[in-house]
């Protein structure tokens, strides 16, 4: 038997073609996401084109090769090196196509929700400074008193579009009275941190320290005013959600700390402000 028959000749280098195309599936993501923290593309051709885009269907053409090289190590006379590349290469693009799977059903779980606060009946405006930051930038979600869900969201989300954020956000916590758990809930519950034995000085530094210590970048401090607004910028593809935080003066010597979290772009942020805000008032009470 010669060298090419032990390797399954044609047959393993098809093989071998077909695991290295699966491996490249898996990595064109990290492709896509580098390029971008790199500055040689920006988010809407890194995550819209290339990840969200590109990605699924080079995974979906992964794992279509993949199976053509399992049937093809298979027939006539098979070889065991064919098949295990093979073999590695079909988990390679399954794998793939599973999370891909799966970041789609937490999507479709989610409402379409880009922000989030804590007390709606007093919303959180911003100031200009923050406006023109977010401007600056591109940002096509505008921060309003009493926001709607887009028409956008009709084409994912029907039914949703023209509802009130707040009402969308209240639905869509964590309720004892609906859940057993609070992961069987789309959101966690969050609420105004009311501190009757914290006075606004300690409250506020609290605040601002928790801001600095998660590495959020300050728009705007006023302690008079009690107001903080900062950016979160994500890792990969360099989303900017704005954070703004209110702390006032609470009955005799307390206080009270509101949060609200918004995202630049996007309909939905599959979590992420209300995931924020939960941690930074978990982090902020840590503190005193």
């Amino acid at each position: 038997m010669t060298n090419s028959d032990q390797n399954g000749g044609w047959r393993g280098r098809f093989s071998a073609f077909a695991l290295a195309f699966a491996v490249f599936g898996a990595v064109w993501f990290f492709i896509a996401a580098g390029g971008t923290k790199l500055g040689l593309w920006d988010w809407r051709t890194g995550f819209g084109t290339l990840a969200m885009g590109w990605g699924p269907k080079i995974v979906m053409a992964a794992l279509a090769v993949s199976a053509l090289a399992i049937i093809v190590s298979l027939v006539m006379a098979p070889r065991k090196r064919p098949f295990m590349l093979a073999l590695g290469a079909l988990l390679v693009s399954g794998l793939s196509m599973g999370r891909i799977y799966a970041t789609g059903e937490n999507a479709k779980r989610l409402p379409p929700l880009h922000d989030i606060q804590t007390d709606w009946a007093n919303p959180i405006m911003p100031t200009p400074a923050l406006v023109s930051a977010r401007a600056s930038t591109g940002a096509y979600n505008e921060i309003e008193a009493a926001p709607v869900i887009a028409d956008g969201a009709k084409g994912n989300w029907p039914g949703m579009e023209g509802k009130l954020v707040s009402e969308v956000q209240e639905q869509a916590e964590f309720d004892p009275d609906r859940q057993k758990k609070e992961v069987s809930a789309p959101y966690p519950h969050i609420e105004t941190a009311i501190l009757p034995a914290v006075p606004f000085d300690m409250a506020y530094q609290a605040a601002l320290e928790t801001v600095n210590d998660r590495g959020w970048t300050i728009v705007t401090a006023e302690p008079e005013e009690g107001r903080i607004e900062a950016t979160d910028t994500s890792f990969w593809f360099e989303f900017k959600d704005d954070v703004l935080i209110r702390v006032q003066p609470e009955g005799e010597g307390g206080s009270r700390v509101d949060v609200r979290s918004v995202s630049r772009v996007g309909l939905s942020d599959l979590g992420a402000n209300a995931k924020r805000v939960k941690l930074f008032l978990e982090d902020f009470e840590a503190r005193l």
